[in-house]
């Protein structure tokens, strides 16, 4: 079974337009557990645009799934993080002018950074994941840097996958996807994928033998306006997990 885990910034980003107590993303993140997630997601930016300091302890205080806290690898984030203890961390790049992370992690200009980060981390007994491209040279160089998981960045390969016409021009871009899981799971890597996955393209993961994880917030949310979120979150571990749903592959 794919785990699903769902992304909440996007709630907090509506309460923090008006600068409101509402909607809370502990509430949204009750009702997704009642949909079937598998865990709860939320990225504490730098520039506290969504997520704010206090939804991270309501949420790890609160949920009855584990607490997957995304953030930059910084000082005061580590600071935090160990404060909060969440079931894992996943560090992921950060710039203050990006709509929504862009990429994966330069982990060979961050070494050094990162694998101080991800020791304290897992010393803390938190589960640590990198956000990386889906690359074997990333997948391990990440085992190298002492992680427990990886998470793909989809962004590249949703936009790429829209834009095709032919089950022959996606192929090559899934067969990335089963490749990369593939290496981590060889090195005792969890295979997470995020980013730009929705109710068009999820359903691709059913074909990557070694998915474990996949974190989705933003088509969620936006569904939710339509199907209310308890059903928004079923629809999209059905995609995810039904063999009814399994592209054709073979």
């Amino acid at each position: 079974m794919i785990r699903l885990g769902v992304n909440l910034d996007h709630i907090a980003t509506l309460r923090q337009a008006r600068g409101e107590r509402y909607p809370d993303p502990v509430q949204a993140a009750l009702l997704a557990e009642v949909g079937g997630a598998d865990n709860i997601t939320c990225h504490l930016r730098e520039d506290r645009r969504h997520i704010q300091d206090r939804d991270v302890f309501a949420l790890k205080d609160t949920i009855q799934v584990p607490l997957n806290f995304e953030m930059a690898a910084t000082k005061d984030m580590l600071d935090l993080a160990v404060k909060v203890r969440p079931h894992a961390v996943t560090l992921v790049p950060e710039k203050r002018e990006e709509r929504t992370t862009e990429g994966g992690l330069d982990l060979a200009a961050s070494r050094e950074v990162l694998a101080a980060a991800t020791k304290r981390l897992r010393d803390s007994g938190i589960l640590v994941s990198l956000f990386v491209e889906p690359d074997v040279k990333a997948v391990t160089l990440s085992k190298e840097l002492g992680a427990d998981a990886v998470e793909f960045h989809t962004g590249s390969f949703c936009h790429k996958m829209a834009a095709t016409t032919s089950t022959r021009a996606q192929k090559p871009l899934v067969q990335r996807l089963i490749d990369a899981a593939a290496t981590a799971h060889h090195l005792g890597l969890q295979a997470h994928f995020g980013h730009g996955l929705n109710y068009t393209n999820a359903h691709w993961l059913q074909v990557v033998s070694h998915a474990e994880e996949a974190n989705i917030g933003h088509a969620i949310i936006g569904r939710a306006l339509w199907v209310g979120l308890k059903d928004a979150v079923s629809e999209m571990k059905r995609l995810l997990n039904d063999p009814a749903f399994r592209p054709l592959w073979d």
